[in-house]
């Protein structure tokens, strides 16, 4: 298989709206021109592509998209491609070239999920496969070929795996998503590198990849191994203050170094700092309570989404996003939120000024409070199109910036998790970052819970988590601190049978990520704390020989949809994705 640069293609419009889609050359002196658009290309036939974008009109032109095209020659069938997800929930994991379909071609589909799960939310070409920030082909039994975007910190990288004229294309997309450039700004683009290895090398090349990623971004992986207790898979927005202090005063009995509270305790999404009526003590008192148990207190925020009747929505209506028509801009939509539309809620403007005020005041009294462990979900919102105060910055931008007043607030030596996140976007502002769909008190999807046409692998479902958990298992220690999500120990109330419970302990054992329990602990038995034990055991060996260099591997991460085998620091796990069964090893 071969990778040759053909051509470039810009997707873009003049101020006015005339569009400025088009093609150009790669070859020749000169930069390639589209319309007002020069491109100048250092490298785009070597493995590394280094490149930037320039406006030499007298007018503003807000830029889609810039690709480099390569065809893809002489692959064999089948052409494989590892897709990667644009956010912690999205989808990762081996794809066919001609017989899978990207799931934004589902009739259903709507537009709100494809901008969830995808850096560009309009619906793809008929045929094509897509992968974010970073992909591995293989055609037939030939070598593996890595190409990836060395950041996603200023604009998204899409890889785009289309059908040519002269066979498949390989598109390495620029996402600026109608970033305004002024008349003879330049703007430097995300390098695009490319390795090679043979047929089983895939795991080797993705963790090559992420070291220098995560380099490159200065990436906080010095974190100590995390052990916890999260609220959320038990109780959900049910929680009340009196089931946190039942399980905190069980919790002596336990091995947690954090204790976190999830959803459910805000008076309203957007209104962090207030409790509602089933938490009659305010937050520094809920964090004092567990500091003196001897535990991290760990609290959960949406900091970038509000609810229609907040009280920061409705006393700041100007720090909204808006669509065209001047209306607030949906960020997210749960039922259970409530807030005045049925769920949906609005997203706040990370690119106002007065909003990233905000932001960073929310984190640094939390903080303040008692909270040094913070967890911040559903942060996808700032990429949707619609119209922002400043139309110069990037989704990308757009969501760094939220996470940047944050940090901010939250100072340094705070252990923020990301959650619902695009993941190039934070690398070097999180220290733990989910990196799969939620967990669930069952297995796989039970029938008639499909609500989201074309993304049913991205709903909560511990199959999911599974899934993603191998399949970005390269990230632990080069990133980030992966977080598999939560273990689920009991078998009283849960649809997991004992077998898959075993199962998904093993596996977030084997893969060296975050362990926190998510169980009423008036449920767990001593199977459950000796369980508990021998993930955090196994974990703590495999986090180890992370930090030294040895990532955990997915060896069969390009075989088949769903992965079934991990190995690391000289364990084996081999899991029946189907039937939830599992095999684990200690290599002598």
């Amino acid at each position: 298989m071969q990778l040759v640069a053909d051509r470039l293609e810009v997707d873009a419009s003049v101020h006015g709206g005339r569009s400025v889609a088009g093609a150009a050359a790669i070859g020749g002196s000169g930069a390639p021109t589209v319309g007002p658009l020069e491109v100048h290309l250092d490298g785009p036939g070597s493995s590394s592509l280094r490149w930037s974008l320039a406006n030499r009109s007298d007018a503003p032109v807000a830029v889609r998209s810039v690709a480099v095209v390569l065809r893809v020659v002489d692959a064999g069938e089948p052409l494989r491609l590892f897709r990667h997800g644009y956010q912690s929930w999205s989808t990762t994991g081996a794809v066919t070239f001609g017989v899978d379909t990207d799931p934004s071609l589902v009739p259903d589909s709507i537009e709100l999920t494809r901008g969830v799960h995808h850096a560009d939310q309009r619906a793809t070409r008929p045929g094509e496969l897509r992968s974010e920030w970073v992909t591995v082909l293989r055609g037939g039994d030939g070598d593996a070929a890595l190409v990836g975007f060395e950041a996603g910190t200023e604009h998204d990288g899409t890889l785009r795996l289309r059908h040519g004229a002269d066979g498949p294309e390989l598109w390495c997309e620029a996402f600026l998503g109608d970033a305004v450039l002024a008349p003879g700004e330049h703007r430097l683009l995300h390098g695009v590198e490319i390795e090679w290895g043979g047929p089983d090398q895939a795991p080797e090349l993705l963790a090559g990849w992420a070291a220098r990623a995560g380099a490159f971004g200065g990436a906080r992986v010095g974190a100590p191994y995390q052990v916890g207790w999260c609220s959320w898979y038990h109780y959900f927005h049910d929680i009340t203050e009196d089931a946190l202090r039942a399980n905190l005063a069980r919790a002596a009995a336990w091995p947690f170094d954090v204790f976190q509270l999830d959803d459910g305790f805000q008076s309203a999404i957007g209104d962090w700092l207030t409790t509602n009526d089933k938490f009659p003590s305010e937050l520094d008192a809920i964090a004092a309570s567990i500091a003196a148990a001897g535990r991290t207190p760990g609290l959960w925020i949406a900091p970038f989404i509000v609810a229609p009747d907040s009280r920061v929505a409705t006393e700041h209506p100007d720090w909204l996003a808006r669509y065209a028509d001047g209306s607030p801009l949906f960020g997210m939509v749960n039922p259970e939120w409530g807030g005045g539309l049925d769920g949906l809620q609005y997203a706040l403007d990370t690119t106002h000024p007065a909003v990233l005020t905000h932001l960073e005041h929310v984190a640094r009294t939390l903080v303040d409070a008692g909270f040094p462990y913070l967890k911040l979900d559903f942060t996808f919102a700032p990429s949707f199109d619609g119209v922002w105060a400043d139309p110069s910055r990037t989704p990308a931008q757009r969501v760094r910036a939220g996470y940047e007043a944050i940090r901010r607030g939250a100072g340094d030596d705070t252990f923020i998790l990301g959650c619902g996140v695009p993941l190039s976007h934070v690398v070097g502002l999180v220290d733990g970052n989910r990196i799969g769909p939620d967990v669930a008190p069952s297995w796989a999807i039970e029938a008639g819970y499909d609500f989201l046409p074309g993304y049913t692998d991205c709903q909560p479902a511990t199959l999911h988590a599974f899934r993603n958990t191998l399949a970005r298992a390269h990230q632990h220690r080069r990133l980030w601190l992966n977080d598999p999500d939560c273990l689920m120990l009991r078998q009283a109330e849960t649809r997991l049978s004992p077998a898959a419970a075993r199962t998904w302990a093993e596996t977030v054992a084997v893969s060296g990520g975050m362990a926190l329990v998510s169980d009423d602990l008036a449920l767990l038995d001593d199977d459950a704390r000796r369980l508990l034990d021998e993930v955090v055991a196994i974990g703590r060996e495999v986090d180890a020989a992370a930090r030294t260099g040895a990532p955990p591997r997915c060896g069969d991460i390009l075989e088949r949809p769903i992965p079934g085998d991990l190995s690391a620091a000289g364990w084996d796990l081999t899991v029946d994705p189907v039937t939830a069964e599992s095999s684990l090893f200690r290599r002598t």
